[in-house]
C-alpha cells in the first residue's frame, strides 16, 4: 500500500477542511510549491491534489495549479469540479496523472459510458480515472456533499467496473477531518463486494497505526492530509513507508 499525501487548495492557499465545511477550513502557513518541494525531496512520487475552488465551479486557481504542476516530477492526482469530457482531456494535457471524477459520474448516466468509450481502454481507465465514491452512513454523496445519490453504493461499483473503472478513491465523510481514525468497515464492504477494485482510502487517518490496518485490509493507497500537518504523521515516515511498499510489491 502506498501512502499519497494531499494539499487541498482554496484561494490558491493550502487549507483543510472538516467534513467538506467550507465554513469549517483550516489555513496553513505553507504554500503548494513549498509543500511539492517537501514530498519530493523526501522520495514521495505522488501527491494528491484538490481544488476546493473549482469544486464550486469556480476555476480562478486553474492556471496557478497547472504551473506549479508543469514544473514538477510528481505525479499529480487531481480533483475538483471535472464535469466534462473535455475538462478530463484538459487535464491530462496539462501533466495530470491521475483526474478524479465525482458529482457528474453519478449525475449524469451518459458520463462515465462516454469518458470510457472516447478516452480510454480498460487499462487506461484503470491508471488515468480515479471515480470517487463520498460516503456517510453508507450513502453516496455529491455536490460537496450536499446532495444523496438514490444509488446504492454496491451497485455503483458494479456499474463502473462494467465500464472499466476500477480505481475509485473512497472518502467516509463521518471520519473526514476529524482524526479519528479511517473507515475501516466500509473499506472492508467494498473490498468484500469487489476483492479486486484498486481502493484508495480516504478519510480520518490519524496515524501510523492505521495505516498499518488499511495495508492489512489490502486498499491500494490511502491519502493523507490533516495527519501530516497537525504533526500526527511525519513527511519521514511516509517517506519510509513507501520505499518499503515499493521494495515489497
Amino acid at each position: 500500500m502506498y501512502i499519497i499525501p494531499a494539499i487541498d487548495i482554496l484561494d490558491k492557499k493550502v487549507v483543510r477542511l472538516r467534513e467538506g465545511d467550507y465554513a469549517q477550513a483550516t489555513f496553513y502557513d505553507v504554500t503548494l510549491e513549498e509543500m511539492i518541494e517537501k514530498y519530493q525531496s523526501n522520495g514521495t512520487e505522488f501527491v494528491h491534489i484538490i481544488d476546493l475552488n473549482g469544486a464550486k465551479g469556480d476555476f480562478s486557481n486553474q492556471e496557478y495549479l497547472f504551473n506549479i504542476i508543469r514544473k514538477t516530477e510528481m505525479k499529480v492526482q487531481y480533483g475538483g469540479g471535472v464535469r466534462s469530457i473535455e475538462k478530463v482531456k484538459e487535464l491530462i494535457d496539462a501533466g495530470i496523472h491521475r483526474v478524479i471524477v465525482g458529482t457528474q459520474a453519478l449525475t449524469n448516466p451518459d458520463f462515465l459510458p462516454s469518458l470510457s468509450e472516447t478516452l480510454c481502454g480498460k487499462e487506461q481507465c484503470s491508471d488515468q480515472i480515479v471515480v470517487a465514491i463520498d460516503v456517510l452512513d453508507e450513502v453516496i454523496k455529491y455536490s460537496g456533499w450536499m446532495e444523496s445519490s438514490p444509488i446504492k453504493l454496491r451497485d455503483y461499483v458494479d456499474r463502473c467496473l462494467n465500464l472499466g473503472f476500477f480505481r475509485f478513491l473512497c472518502t467516509d465523510i463521518n471520519k473526514d477531518g476529524k482524526l479519528g481514525g479511517a473507515g475501516i468497515e466500509l473499506y472492508k464492504k467494498l473490498l468484500d463486494h469487489s476483492p479486486f477494485i484498486k481502493l484508495i482510502a480516504s478519510g480520518g487517518i490519524s496515524s501510523m497505526e492505521d495505516i498499518e490496518t488499511l495495508n492489512d485490509i489490502k486498499v491500494e493507497a490511502c491519502v493523507v492530509g490533516k495527519a501530516i500537518y497537525e504533526d500526527r504523521i511525519t513527511i519521514e515516515e511516509i517517506k519510509d513507508w513507501n520505499l518499503k511498499s515499493l521494495i515489497s510489491f
